[in-house]
């Protein structure tokens, strides 16, 4: 339940303090395999894309030699990731593209104009690069998370992205990713725990457990 009285500018802060410098769970050694892994892992855990990461990129270090395959090349390495068939595709196309990793784009329109590639994969590409914050980062934990605090009240990504966006000043838009780590490590989707949780005092969800 949205929480329409609460100063989220304020209460975020807490949230962006302990979680801002916290290390995206994909495992990525540079922009361009931080590009890859995220397309790899929509609708797959990060845990899986780390796992399969070595071998790939192993046979493919750079954009440049990612070009040169056809999608099929990239099966044997990328076989238990979900959607392979199709991801394999749309990375292909995109290196074949871009052709090399200086030209990655880090703006949010050059970035979900590539293929596979959406608002939330470009949020979390242009967080690792450091690039300037065009929206906020809205995955699964994210939106369990803002719907349990009551910043927002529905479960549609591009909503509580923009609706967070409108509530919160632009410098304050890293809270997105922020609510993610939190949701992977205290707001758990059962058992979450709460005596931890730097966002108890706002939060509706753990106020509606003490009534």
């Amino acid at each position: 339940m949205k929480q329409p009285t609460v100063d989220w500018p304020n209460a975020v802060k807490p949230l962006i303090k302990k979680y801002k410098d916290h290390k995206h769970p994909l495992d990525a050694k540079n922009l361009y395999q931080m590009l890859v892994m995220v397309v790899l892992s929509a609708q797959t855990t990060d845990t899986v894309i780390n796992l399969i990461a070595p071998e790939l990129f192993k046979a493919m270090p750079t954009m440049e030699a990612l070009a040169k395959c056809e999608p099929e090349d990239l099966h044997k390495y990328i076989s238990k990731v979900r959607s392979f068939g199709n991801k394999s595709k749309w990375l292909v196309a995109i290196a074949k593209q871009l052709k090399k990793d200086s030209a990655i784009p880090t703006t949010m329109g050059g970035l979900v104009a590539l293929p596979g590639i959406g608002r939330k994969s470009a949020n979390v590409i242009k967080n690792y690069a450091k690039a300037e914050i065009e929206g906020i980062v809205v995955d699964l934990h994210t939106i369990r998370v803002s719907n349990r605090l009551g910043i927002v009240d529905t479960e549609d990504p591009k909503k509580i992205e923009q609706e967070m966006m409108e509530l919160l000043p632009q410098k304050q838009w890293d809270a997105g990713m922020c609510m993610s780590f939190l949701g992977r490590e205290v707001c758990r989707p059962t058992n979450p725990d709460h005596a931890k949780c730097v966002m108890n005092k706002v939060c509706a969800y753990y106020q509606s457990t003490q009534n």
